[in-house]
């Protein structure tokens, strides 16, 4: 999930969403059940059973909900407790060893990995108001989700430190776990720990990651390898950001600009503010052409600076307009470069309405018509009721697991460290690269959302054209498109969608 663009030191962070009960019928073995304090050492993990109907099928699972204690590694002391939710297919016809296995995560950082568990990949979903992926009123509920991964892979839902219901303990510094190496050691050791302790050393292993997860993702590629010699089948990269130059709107950093263009159009052209040529083109041609624009005229406009003529600071201004739908006066104010949360405030500032950061697709009424940025994210708003008490009515009423600490879906992890990267941008895509060389089985799946304004759809081109990969590894990478936000599962068609493309994915993987 969510992400949020500031400075050259970071990009990301994500909201909060809050409440749902379901009151489906469900067959459930309770094993264990107990209540945790934030201090106390980890209670055995809850393990229930329960079935789920998917494509006409029914498959019954485990679900294991609980800690994994982490230890330090050279005195064994208890540092961390993680929280995790672990699905596991009891009648797939495969043994448990050969099956593959998923670890799944969002990002922030400070994300817990609430909103791919509750929203695409778990036997269970969230309830939207429509298949669009609007929330209903209080109170909330939830169901089986027809478009589970479950049926192709095992699941665990890892909530890193900080987050959801993980815990540094009590004396700890939670800095050791906060910054971009220090995450890849306590989430990959987590995998390390899960893989050994439910005997998955022989399953085909994957992982999917969104927004910072995918940063997360394409680390841990490297350091599963490096440092564990764990090699992976496949990842999936939900609304990627790999390369956070491109999501930097800073002074002197004009890429931003270029790579947030086709989808400033798509936006545009959902809400009519282009004119009828634009709006007759689907969003992946209206994407192909506004990339013709954007680099090239526009490309090359952005390089000249100050020098840039007279004739072709015209013609820039006519073209973004024109796919942008922006006054020509306000452009030209704003020196021919539309920041994200300036579009956001001026897209609809006729009407008296902002859009989505997450989902341009969601529009709402700001507190100022006259202002420059936004007060809040619409996209967001409009699931912040519905995720976190969803989870919090599922996992007490299905999973049997009590716990009496807040659930942190989103919580403040700064200052995040980025201490080899300092002076410079986290480019995580020379991992993915090195980990696609040394392991060239690898396959990679990248998901991009045509309405996502927070890792828009361009940038994901450009990280895979920079990779310097050869053509027969530029192969294990395929992108997947889609009519949606950032989270591009909650709406009905691209959840399914999702869901198809995955499991071609996971195929192809495994051949």
């Amino acid at each position: 999930m969510k992400l949020i663009s500031t400075t050259l030191t970071l990009v990301l962070a994500a909201s909060l969403f809050t409440q749902a009960q379901n009151k489906r019928s469900i067959q459930v073995t309770v094993n264990d059940s107990t209540i945790e304090k934030r201090d106390t050492v980890p209670g055995k993990p809850v393990v229930t059973y329960h079935q789920v109907t998917v494509d006409g099928k029914t498959i019954s699972y485990k679900a294991t909900a609980g800690y994994m204690p982490m230890h330090d590694k050279d005195d064994n002391k208890l540092l961390a407790k993680i929280f995790y939710v672990a699905y596991t297919a009891t009648n797939s016809g495969q043994p448990k060893e050969k099956r593959p296995v998923t670890f799944v995560f969002n990002g922030g950082p400070g994300s817990a990995s609430i909103w791919l568990h509750m929203g695409a990949i778990s036997p269970v979903r969230v309830k939207f108001a429509d298949d669009k992926g609007d929330a209903p009123g209080a109170p909330y509920e939830y169901g089986e989700n027809p478009n589970t991964w479950l049926a192709f892979t095992d699941l665990v839902f890892i909530d890193p430190v900080s987050t959801g219901y993980s815990r540094a303990y009590k004396g700890v510094d939670v800095n050791q776990f906060h910054g971009y190496n220090e995450d890849l050691a306590s989430v990959g050791d987590f995998i390390r720990l899960y893989i050994t302790k439910d005997e998955r050393w022989a399953s085909p292993k994957f992982i999917a990651g969104e927004s910072y997860g995918t940063t997360r993702a394409a680390g841990l590629s490297g350091y599963l390898a490096d440092r564990y010699n764990i090699y992976l089948n496949g990842i999936t990269l939900i609304s990627s950001v790999l390369n956070f130059q491109l999501i930097d709107f800073k002074n002197g950093n004009d890429m931003p600009y270029i790579y947030f263009l086709p989808t400033y159009a798509n936006t545009a052209s959902y809400y009519h503010k282009l004119s009828p040529e634009l709006e007759s083109l689907t969003p992946a041609e209206l994407t192909k052409k506004s990339e013709i624009f954007a680099n090239g005229m526009y490309s090359r406009f952005l390089s000249l600076g100050d020098q840039a003529p007279a004739d072709l600071t015209n013609l820039v201004i006519d073209s973004l307009n024109y796919f942008t739908g922006i006054p020509k006066d306000y452009i030209r104010k704003a020196n021919e470069r539309i920041t994200d949360f300036r579009f956001f405030k001026e897209v609809l500032r006729d009407e008296g309405k902002i859009v989505g950061r997450y989902d341009s697709r969601f529009s709402g009424e700001d507190s100022d018509d006259a202002g420059e940025y936004p007060s809040y994210d619409p996209s967001d708003a409009n699931l912040n009721g519905l995720f976190v008490g969803a989870f919090n009515a599922y996992v007490r009423k299905d999973l049997n697991y009590r716990n009496d600490i807040p659930y942190e879906a989103v919580t403040n992890v700064w200052p995040w460290s980025y201490k080899n990267t300092e002076n410079a941008y986290l480019d995580v895509s020379e991992t993915l690269r090195g980990a696609m060389t040394q392991n060239p089985h690898l396959k990679v799946n990248m998901v991009c959302g045509y309405y996502d304004l927070a890792t828009p759809v361009y940038n994901a081109e450009y990280v895979i054209n920079h990779m310097g990969l050869r053509p027969d590894l530029r192969g294990n990478i395929i992108v997947n498109y889609y009519k949606a936000g950032h989270m591009v599962y909650v709406s009905k068609e691209t959840d399914e969608k999702l869901k198809a493309d995955a499991e071609v994915f996971y195929k192809s993987a495994l051949k």
